[in-house]
């Protein structure tokens, strides 16, 4: 090895024993395997589209799936110092995805309700961007709900990196969620929404103001949005206080700071 290679991987070494940030970092979770329960459940909560589709194919899926979960759900508690119980937590989310399967259903419903482009259910699980977004949120909301640290972020940002499609592990989203055209879409942590939302791409749900850091933790910055609510492209919605009442329509491009009832004007510059 030449000297400068030595001198380096001396430096190198040397800033991994006393930086904080590689302590513990063998016990981080293993991002190829997260990404692939992922694929896995595609293949459990529809069968026959990215995957076999017989009884046996599924049990042996679930079990694989089960047996990731839980060791990396163990590795990052112990990282994070948590008192999650893995196997306890694993089993809560197994037991749950009959009924995000059934949201999931009606998100479908809504993509090809909402898109007259869509030419069947079939190519919307299949193809659309937006939906798959949607897909990866509502089981990492599963596993935020029950305190899994790191995991829900992983799944949230490699949808995101497909996608551009950004929704925070945190947010509250209600059934039959559209986003049409699925780009650039930006869903902040305390972000709660109502049913049959429909929202467009550019569309930013975001806190008035990020300057408080990790002083805001745990407070609600982000706006509440009703049922049967329509966000046109462009337009941006921020603040913990701001609530879009129920059936209101928000204008594209539109720069939301305060709450909007149903037959307010909403101006546009």
């Amino acid at each position: 090895m030449s000297d400068v290679l030595k001198k380096t991987v001396a430096a190198l070494e040397e800033a991994r024993l006393n930086a904080p940030y590689f302590k513990e970092a063998r016990l981080l979770p293993d991002k190829d395997d997260i990404i692939s329960v992922l694929d896995k459940l595609q293949r459990i909560l529809f069968p026959g589209y990215f995957g076999k589709s017989d009884e046996y194919f599924i049990g042996w899926t679930l079990a694989d799936v089960r047996e990731s979960l839980l060791k990396q759900i163990s590795s990052v508690s112990a990282l994070k110092g948590s008192d999650i119980n893995a196997e306890d937590a694993v089993d809560k989310f197994i037991s749950a995805l009959p009924e995000v399967q059934k949201l999931l259903f009606l998100d479908i419903e809504a993509f090809f309700e909402g898109d007259p482009a869509a030419e069947s259910t079939k190519e919307v699980i299949f193809s659309y961007p937006g939906f798959y977004a949607i897909f990866v949120y509502r089981l990492a909301h599963l596993l935020y709900e029950l305190r899994v640290p790191f995991i829900p972020r992983i799944m949230t940002e490699h949808a995101h990196s497909l996608t551009g499609v950004d929704i925070n592990a945190g947010a509250k989203i209600g059934k039959s969620f559209f986003i049409d055209h699925a780009t650039g879409v930006v869903i902040g942590e305390t972000t709660e929404i109502g049913d049959r939302v429909k929202i467009y791409q550019g569309v930013t749900i975001g806190a008035l103001s990020t300057r408080g850091g990790q002083c805001l933790r745990g407070k609600k910055r982000h706006p509440t949005i009703g049922n049967d609510v329509t966000i046109y492209s462009g337009a941006t919605l921020l603040g913990g206080e701001t609530y879009i009442a129920d059936g209101v329509t928000i204008p594209g491009n539109a720069f939301i700071t305060r709450s909007v009832a149903k037959g307010d004007v909403i101006k546009v510059n």
